[in-house]
């Protein structure tokens, strides 16, 4: 799976858990109805099942699909909350998406 592929179902998985995690929210703090948590559930159960999609080990994908999660979580902090992130903000991300990166490269075999 090349680099491209990896990053954009890094992106889709990240999408899955944070609206997963974003829908109990919306009830819990801010009064929305309670069947907000199906759409949730399902949210996560896609999360999880596009993790598996992934084809290194289970602990190399987790560790690099967080630099993507950061990246993701901070986009949603700007269109969703409306929330302009800062530029220690956007100097985290760089740091999680370069360790991303470093993990993801380094694990492929030498050619």
């Amino acid at each position: 799976m090349d680099i491209l592929k990896i990053f954009g179902l890094f992106l889709l998985t990240a999408l899955a858990e944070i609206i997963g995690c974003y829908l109990p929210y919306l009830w819990l703090k801010q009064g929305y109805s309670a069947w907000l948590l199906l759409p949730a559930a399902i949210s996560l159960a896609t999360f999880a099942w596009l993790l598996t999609l992934h084809p290194d080990a289970a602990g190399r994908v987790y560790a690099a699909y967080g630099g993507v999660y950061v990246s993701v979580a901070l986009l949603w902090l700007w269109v969703v909350d409306s929330v302009r992130p800062t530029a220690t903000d956007l100097a985290g991300v760089c740091v999680c998406l370069i360790g991303m990166l470093i993990i993801i490269i380094g694990s492929r075999p030498a050619l």
